[in-house]
């Protein structure tokens, strides 16, 4: 295919000059790698739930706590927020700094690894001191330069897919991680644009045809986040069941105790009772699919 003319699709060409890392070697190649104790890519589905962002001290000890208790494997939420406008709410409380400590002592306490984004370059070395996972927002996505700074720590990075890129842009970000020798990749599906959403609050659709069409090209495991993609609280059950269902390899999920307090995003988290109900829904839906579970 002549390079002249890329297109959004993926080409034999692309798989071998622009992705080779990426790609798969044969249609059987698939990464299976663990981070803290925890296995991706292998007969485990992975479950991260917690905040969007960590609020309190108080509240993100509670969060980790319930979601231990459900047998959820990371604790995520965001220190560090970032907002699509630049203006703040009176409620909103970007912990930044202190969020970082809280989560590091929440970690501790309850045994629990830790999912958390990074956003500026300056703060790779704090947030990699707590985080087993460096989250790398979608809006980041194609920062390249930030991309390979963050794989140079060597830590676990999960790429979320921004919500207006390909499934090559994705892949092609990809492999600026995997090009510093950064092995432990983890890709995440969080929904993308499209002109309807079926609900007026909603912005985004959850690609769900995308974990297979991944699957095709690529080795790396595919997380998806049905809480950003739906935004709205009814139907995360829903799609998290059948995101499951369509092969992903694990779940990151918005947990909150008081859903509609949530300080950010309050139309998309589950609680813990909601929470409680969907992890055996999940775990059947792995068993009779694919002969997995996520405990």
């Amino acid at each position: 295919m002549d390079n002249k003319f890329p297109g959004k699709d993926i080409s034999d060409e692309d798989l071998k000059t622009k992705f080779p890392l990426v790609a798969k070697k044969n249609k059987n190649h698939k990464s299976k790698f663990k981070i803290s104790g925890v296995e991706f890519g292998g007969k485990t589905i992975p479950i991260f739930a917690g905040p969007n962002m960590v609020e309190s001290k108080k509240l993100i000890f509670n969060v980790a706590e319930n979601i231990k208790k459900n047998n959820c494997h990371f604790l995520r939420g965001g220190a560090f927020k970032p907002l699509t406008f630049p203006y703040r709410s009176k409620s909103y409380n970007e912990t930044r700094e202190r969020g970082i400590e809280w989560l590091g002592e929440v970690k501790i306490k309850y045994k629990i690894p830790i999912i958390t984004e990074v956003m500026e370059e300056k703060f790779i070395p704090l947030v990699s001191e707590v985080a087993d996972i460096l989250q790398i927002g979608s809006r980041n996505m194609q920062n390249y330069p930030f991309l390979s700074q963050c794989a140079k720590t060597q830590k676990p990075i999960m790429l979320k897919r921004h919500y207006g890129s390909s499934l090559r842009d994705w892949l092609g970000a990809a492999e600026y991680i995997l090009k510093e020798g950064n092995k432990k990749v983890i890709l995440c599906e969080r929904g993308v644009v499209a002109p309807h959403t079926h609900r007026i609050t909603s912005r985004f659709l959850l690609d769900l045809q995308v974990v297979p069409a991944a699957k095709e090209m690529t080795h790396l495991p595919i997380i998806v986040d049905p809480s950003h993609a739906t935004f709205w609280r009814p139907w995360v059950k829903p799609m998290a069941l059948s995101a499951i269902a369509a092969g992903a390899d694990g779940i990151m999920i918005e947990v909150h105790p008081n859903p509609k307090k949530a300080l950010v995003d309050p139309l998309q988290p589950i609680d813990f009772k909601e929470l409680k109900k969907l992890m055996p829904l999940m775990n059947k839906v792995a068993k009779v699919t694919w002969n997995k579970k996520l405990y």
